[in-house]
């Protein structure tokens, strides 16, 4: 694994700071082009717009990498950031470094293939957990009120209703101070206890961390001595920065002492509770321009800083990512960022997840049931949830390399609904050997897990394809994605079988009716 990090490590060592310059590229009739950013997932493929997308200052949330893949078997890589815009005709693309089409057969897998081919060839996964089983988050239930008592009745719910055990993540705000990992003693009075018992319930335990430390803490005052924060530029201070929860320093991750010590400070909190792993927020390169900070390396801002977050997190097996750059086809997890509560945000899962696996980010999670983002959920009365959404949610999830429940669904839904849930939680877990050998040929061949349609089947028609995709070489999933019980559903030649046994002759379009018990999916019989 070491030999891999310092691979990464030389492969992107320049600052950004060289002089642009702008490559204009025509495009082919009937080009379609994909990459760049997870979370444009939904805009892919690119059509024409006045918009420029910049790869160093923006990630929406998300993971990124400077990859761009068409479906004529042309792709664009580079090592560095760079803008682009797509016009009627043109890819117009804005770089410190030159910028040149390649060409790799005729297809968006050949593409894909030739653009990551220096990435393929590696045996490690994530462990198999992630796979197999759901993982809880108590974010959602719980948001800023991490407690001990709270977390173990979350955990004991999910025993009680006969769900799958699997990783439960204990979220923002159970330490003391940002940047001081340890228990915040009023809310977790015995933490030791507490791990030991969900490790004897059947979970393992995972802890939310960020890279900023509280400005008013005795550890800011330690790190700040020892030159491991990121300065203010042109100064010697420690640089503020205003983040989501407030204003925090942070650790610079390009001193390698500073790296080593927080890599120290984690594995301690492990041996010390028993703690598996971690999720791994924030990241995101937007806090880290060069504009206003100084780092230690005098090169690693923006993204690199981001990069840089992601290789502290292949010290431990069990990690989560939501924001990344240029790390896929390594044994992160990622996780689609929040999406809120609406079927918008179940519509968006999809083309999402299609994206993450486009740029290389295989092991990729499809955000939380329901939605991850917390103010979706805020003033609802709860005899007012829109079940069938949460219900449509999990089915989607459980056909995806990993599920991951947050809002409980036991307090939500009905007996009915939550009967359903659990179904297709049961059913992934069905699934955990397949989507583990997916996983294990993601990690040789670079192919996702979660593919378009026009991946998997070049040139039938299916390049606008968002809503339906292949899970591994086998399944083709088609969830209900809207209120209605009603979608259609375009099969590839050959005959397909569906999940009630029904055969259909492919190369052509259903109309199809699955009640909230059902989602759809198919398998090529000839």
């Amino acid at each position: 694994m070491k030999k891999i990090i310092l691979f990464f490590i030389l492969l992107v060592t320049s600052v950004w700071t060289e002089a642009q310059t702008t490559t204009e590229i025509t495009l082919l009739p009937k080009e379609k082009w994909w990459g760049g950013f997870t979370a444009l997932g939904y805009m892919m493929p690119y059509q024409p717009s006045k918009r420029t997308f910049n790869l160093r200052t923006e990630n929406f949330n998300n993971q990124s990498t400077p990859v761009l893949i068409s479906n004529q078997g042309r792709f664009i890589t580079a090592t560095k950031p760079f803008a682009y815009q797509f016009t009627d005709d043109k890819l117009i693309i804005t770089s410190s470094e030159k910028i040149g089409v390649e060409k790799q057969g005729n297809t968006l897998r050949s593409a894909y293939k030739g653009a990551f081919q220096l990435k393929l060839g590696s045996e490690l996964t994530p462990p198999e957990l992630f796979f197999t089983h759901p993982q809880y988050n108590t974010w959602i239930e719980l948001t800023y009120n991490q407690n001990e008592r709270d977390v173990l009745a979350y955990a004991q719910a999910i025993v009680d209703n006969a769900m799958p055990t699997g990783i439960i993540m204990i979220d923002d705000n159970w330490q003391k101070d940002y940047g001081v990992w340890q228990f915040s003693a009023d809310k977790f009075p015995t933490p030791k206890a507490m791990i030991a018992k969900l490790h004897e319930m059947g979970f393992k335990v995972m802890l939310w961390v960020c890279p900023f430390v509280s400005a008013d803490s005795e550890q800011y005052r330690f790190l700040k001595r020892k030159g491991y924060l990121i300065k203010k530029k042109g100064s010697q201070n420690p640089a503020i920065i205003s983040w989501w929860n407030g204003y925090s320093a942070c650790y610079d991750l390009s001193n390698p002492e500073a790296f080593a010590y927080l890599v120290n400070e984690l594995k301690m909190l492990q041996k010390e509770y028993g703690v598996d792993g971690f999720k791994f927020d924030a990241g995101d390169p937007q806090f880290y321009s060069d504009d206003v900070i100084e780092v230690f390396d005098k090169q690693s801002y923006d993204v690199l800083q981001t990069q840089l977050w992601a290789k502290l997190g292949m010290e431990f097996a069990y990690n989560e990512f939501r924001a990344c750059w240029q790390m896929g086809n390594l044994p992160l997890v990622q996780r689609l960022g929040d999406k809120s509560y609406s079927w918008g945000g179940v519509a968006r899962l999809i083309p999402d997840m299609i994206a993450a696996g486009l740029n290389g980010y295989a092991y990729t999670c499809p955000d939380m049931i329901g939605g991850g983002e917390y103010r979706s959920f805020e003033n609802i009365d709860p005899d007012k949830f829109d079940q069938k959404l949460i219900v449509r949610s999990c089915q989607i999830h459980a056909m995806m390399p990993m599920m991951q429940f947050s809002v409980a669904p036991w307090r939500i839904l009905s007996k009915e609904n939550l009967d359903i849930c659990i179904k297709f939680a049961k059913w992934h877990e069905q699934l955990g050997e397949y989507i583990v050998g997916e996983a294990i040929k993601a990690a040789k061949t670079g192919d996702p897990i979660v593919r378009s349609m026009e991946y998997a089947f070049p040139h039938q028609g299916f390049e606008d394809c968002k809503d339906q995709y292949m899970l591994g070489d086998t399944y083709l999933v088609a969830p209900i994605i809207t209120a209605s019980d009603t979608r259609s559903v375009r099969l590839p030649k050959g005959v397909w079988q569906d999940d009630q046994g029904k055969r259909y002759k492919g190369g052509k379009t259903y109309t199809i009716t699955a009640g909230l018990e059902r989602l759809p999916y198919f398998v090529k019989v000839r």
